[in-house]
């Protein structure tokens, strides 16, 4: 009964006036902690009055152009064009910029010896070589033959493309790779606002792009990157980058405020190295790929040339933001704002309720019990007012019958 009388209660504020400095500070430096918060960050830094769409439609198309150098192992000069060393040559938001190859020339389907560098295929006898199996990390099937490499070398037979690719084999370096330029062009669109923009800003001119160059102070706007500048950007090293291969990310960043007029709307730019763990492992260090350019005999026999291809993968990102003034989020966050402001209150009363001299005095008179019996005391006290009332009206009529003169109708 005691749990049923306790749920069934009813509490209605009192309001309580105390007149104390101490209490009346903290009050008021608490409001203005919470109006300040409420304008400063959540109004103006946060923008809480307006809706915001991160759903941002992307589409990036991108050129290269440059001339690199190869010295070939036959003492040969060749000049690379970008049909060269861009990979896919599609133009799209991710390729890759070649900058040093491992060459492996005339390959033809064959059996031959497996590279001696790999200490598994190294072999004595024929046992050491299985048929059954496929080496996933060699350069073909082995065929169950241990055969001779070289002197006192012998290693599994394979087939597959032979002769097979050495790691021994010199790389062939290109130059003057830091001077390739990457155009990138980049459309965006938030379909929540139906607004669309681009980086090729209205200023841009033919003129204008043919000499302009990225820079993060003096043009920050220029769609073309010099390759040198991205890696210096995103705090490389050119040189050991372009031998061992790495990716480079570009992050194109947009913040609209469309509140302001849509000139206002423009990209920011960032590079950063994405695959920067692999520099702290001792195996798989870098970035490399193979492919293969085929050719065939006046016999119709076919041959390949393998190439091993270190270089920089570029992977361009795009994301942003778009915002607007709504009434909604404006209204949500107002009514937060007024209803926070009571916090002060709050704390004020756990100050006065525990930590104030005087403190069982303000309980008091902030909390009041009133009992079950409330109503039937009420009722019995308004009966006895009744009471008295009749018995003060019956004993006035005596008195105006038997003494005429005091009525007032007289």
């Amino acid at each position: 009964m005691g749990f049923i009388e306790d749920f069934f209660t009813y509490e209605t504020p009192k309001s309580v006036v105390v007149k104390s400095w101490t209490v009346g500070i903290i009050n008021r430096i608490m409001q203005l902690l919470i109006i300040t918060y409420f304008i400063g960050w959540v109004f103006i830094h946060e923008k809480a009055y307006q809706t915001k769409e991160t759903r941002i439609e992307s589409t990036v198309i991108t050129k290269v152009k440059g001339f690199g150098r190869s010295q070939l192992p036959n003492g040969l000069e060749k000049v690379m064009d970008v049909a060269d060393y861009v990979i896919p040559p599609q133009g799209g938001n991710v390729f890759s910029i070649i900058t040093a190859t491992r060459i492996t020339e005339n390959q033809v389907q064959a059996t031959c010896p497996e590279d001696p560098d790999n200490k598994e295929l190294l072999c004595q006898t024929d046992a050491h070589c299985d048929d059954e199996m496929t080496h996933q990390v060699g350069s073909g099937i082995r065929t169950g033959r241990c055969v001779r490499f070289r002197k006192n070398v012998h290693t599994c037979e394979i087939k597959g493309w032979c002769p097979v690719e050495l790691d021994e084999t010199e790389k062939v370096q290109m130059t003057g790779a830091e001077n390739f330029t990457i155009f990138i062009k980049n459309s965006i669109r938030f379909p929540l606002f139906n607004f669309s923009k681009g980086n090729m800003l209205p200023n841009i001119t033919k003129d204008y792009i043919r000499s302009c160059s990225y820079h993060p102070e003096t043009d920050l706007f220029c769609p073309i990157f010099r390759l040198r500048d991205i890696v210096a950007l995103a705090g490389q090293d050119f040189r050991a980058l372009t031998y061992k291969g790495g990716v480079i990310g570009i992050r194109i960043e947009w913040k609209c405020n469309l509140d302001l007029a849509a000139e206002r709307c423009v990209p920011s730019y960032s590079f950063l190295r994405l695959d920067r763990v692999s520099q702290t492992n001792t195996v798989s260090q870098g970035y490399n790929f193979r492919h293969a350019r085929f050719y065939r005999h006046p016999n119709g026999t076919e041959y390949r040339t393998l190439l091993k291809a270190y270089g920089i993968r570029i992977d361009i990102m795009v994301n942003g933001q778009a915002a607007k003034f709504d009434v909604i989020p404006t209204v949500i966050n107002m009514v937060a704002a007024f209803t926070s402001i009571g916090l002060g209150a709050v704390v004020c009363d756990l100050i006065l309720l525990n930590f104030i001299k005087g403190a069982d005095k303000y309980k008091a008179k902030k909390f009041e019990e009133v009992g079950m019996d409330y109503d039937k005391q009420s009722k019995s006290t308004l009966s006895s007012i009744d009471l008295y009332r009749s018995k003060q009206t019956l004993s006035l009529s005596p008195d105006l019958s038997t003494n005429p003169s005091n009525s007032p109708c007289k």
